[in-house]
């Protein structure tokens, strides 16, 4: 569901999604069944582009995991937009949104419970350890065969 929202003193607007959990569950099971994603972030004006795999839903959002420590870190907390992109099975999903640090021990618990490989390398009391829930999201889903879905969360 897309809001707009009027600012009469300087007559600007902004557009804000509305979560919707049912379609980050949508998304999370394409990036699962794809098993790797590429994750676009901008350095400046240089995009950098990289594998992921961690797609997990906590309280009805879609979220990442990677290190404070990586590029792909700074890189979003100077700009936060980002894109996603999966191919599997003749489809692929390309995915805008914004990716937003959550800090709480119980969402990074809560990664690392459901991917126990990362457990040698992180933990959710570490000073590291960074999970992102993406916001603003718009997938859309694409084939050579088919209309595109385009979808938000």
């Amino acid at each position: 569901m897309l809001t707009a929202c009027g600012n009469k003193q300087n007559n600007t607007m902004s557009t804000t999604i509305t979560p919707n959990p049912q379609n980050a569950l949508r998304a999370q099971q394409f990036l699962k069944d794809a098993q790797t994603y590429f994750l676009a972030t901008v350095d400046g004006d240089q995009p950098h582009v990289r594998p992921f795999g961690t797609a997990e839903i906590f309280e009805g959002r879609l979220y990442i995991q990677t290190g404070k420590s990586k590029n792909v870190y700074k890189q979003l907390k100077a700009n936060p937009k980002a894109e996603i992109c999966a191919y599997k099975d003749g489809k692929w999903i390309r995915i805008e949104c914004e990716l937003i640090p959550d800090e709480r021990v119980s969402a990074k618990k809560d990664m690392l419970d459901k991917n126990e490989s990362l457990r040698s390398m992180y933990n959710e009391n570490d000073d590291n350890t960074i999970v992102l829930y993406l916001q603003n999201a718009t997938a859309t889903i694409s084939s050579f065969t088919s209309d595109p879905e385009t979808f938000t969360f």
